[in-house]
C-alpha cells in the first residue's frame, strides 16, 4: 500500500453537526500530508450495544444522508459498518469502503454481500479469532470478488473484561497479502462484564500506537470525538479530536523513520 491509511471519526453518528466538525478536522489533517489517505468513519447504527437502552445512532436512512453530505462537503472517502447482508448495497451506494463488524467477521453471507458491492472492504478481526484465522476470512472475501481488503486488528479477549494486542498478529495477517490496519481505540476497550456499557483505558493509546507502528502496520483506525466524556458510545476509548492532528503527525514521523532503518519485506 503506497499511502499510510487513517480511518477516523466518531464511534456513533450522533448528529450532522458532530459529523461535520470531525470531518473538517480530518480534511485539515489530509491537506497536510500527501503520504496519508484519510477515510471518514462513523457508525449510523450500533447494533451490538451492551444495553437495550444504549444509544444506537441516527439510523441507516438519516445516517447515509449525513455521510453523503460529509463526502460532498469535504471530498473525503467514507465508510460505515453494516449488520445485515441486505444493507450492503445501500451502504455501498454512499460509502467508498464497506465495513464488516468484528462480531460478524466469519459470517459468510456478510462477507459475500460486502465483496459483491464492488467497493473496498474493511473487516474487523473478531476478538475471538486468532490472527491465523483471518486467512479464511480473506479467502471468503476474495472468493466472492473483493479486490481491496483491509484487515483490522482490534485485540483478542483475555479472560473477562480485557483485550490484549498480540504484536505478532500484524506480521501473521500480512501474509494474507492485504493491508493490516490497527484499530487502536477499540483495542482499548474494557468489555462490559455485566455492566450497561463498555469501559476503556485511553491512557494506553500512545503506547500501543508506537508498538504497532514498530510492528509494521499499514494504517490506523481511530475513533475520535470533540468531547469524549460526553460521547454516546465508547466514551472511555475515543481520543479527543483536538489531539488527533498532533498524534497523526507523530505517528507518520515515527513510521517514516522506522521504514528507513528497518524496511518491511
Amino acid at each position: 500500500m503506497e499511502k499510510f491509511l487513517l480511518i477516523a471519526g466518531p464511534c456513533l453518528l450522533e448528529s450532522e453537526g458532530l459529523a461535520m466538525e470531525v470531518a473538517e478536522e480530518l480534511a485539515q489533517i489530509q491537506s497536510r500530508h500527501g503520504d496519508l489517505r484519510v477515510i471518514f468513519k462513523a457508525s449510523v447504527d450500533k447494533a451490538n450495544r451492551s444495553s437495550v437502552h444504549s444509544a444506537r445512532g441516527v439510523g441507516l436512512d438519516r445516517g447515509l444522508e449525513i455521510l453523503d453530505a460529509v463526502r460532498e462537503r469535504f471530498s473525503l472517502p467514507i465508510t460505515t459498518d453494516f449488520h445485515e447482508p441486505a444493507q450492503a448495497e445501500r451502504v455501498a451506494a454512499v460509502c467508498d469502503v464497506v465495513q464488516v463488524p468484528a462480531f460478524l467477521c466469519r459470517q459468510t453471507d456478510m462477507l459475500a454481500a460486502a465483496a459483491r458491492t464492488g467497493r473496498e472492504v474493511s473487516v474487523k478481526k473478531g476478538q475471538f479469532l486468532s490472527p491465523w484465522d483471518m486467512a479464511g476470512v480473506v479467502e471468503k472475501l476474495r472468493f466472492f470478488g473483493a479486490k481491496t481488503i483491509y484487515q483490522m486488528e482490534r485485540g483478542a479477549t483475555f479472560g473477562y473484561g480485557q483485550l490484549v494486542v498480540d504484536m505478532r498478529s500484524f506480521q501473521v495477517m500480512r501474509q494474507n497479502g492485504c493491508p493490516v490496519v490497527y484499530d487502536l481505540t477499540h483495542s482499548l476497550q474494557l468489555p462490559a462484564m455485566g455492566n450497561a456499557s463498555t469501559g476503556g483505558a485511553r491512557e494506553f493509546a500512545d503506547t500501543l500506537a508506537r508498538a504497532a507502528i514498530g510492528a509494521g502496520i499499514d494504517g490506523f483506525f481511530i475513533e475520535t470525538h470533540p468531547d469524549p466524556d460526553r460521547a454516546l458510545c465508547d466514551r472511555d476509548c475515543q481520543l479527543p479530536l483536538h489531539t488527533l492532528g498532533e498524534r497523526v503527525d507523530r505517528f507518520l514521523e515515527l513510521q517514516g523513520a522506522i521504514r528507513k532503518i528497518w524496511p518491511l519485506p
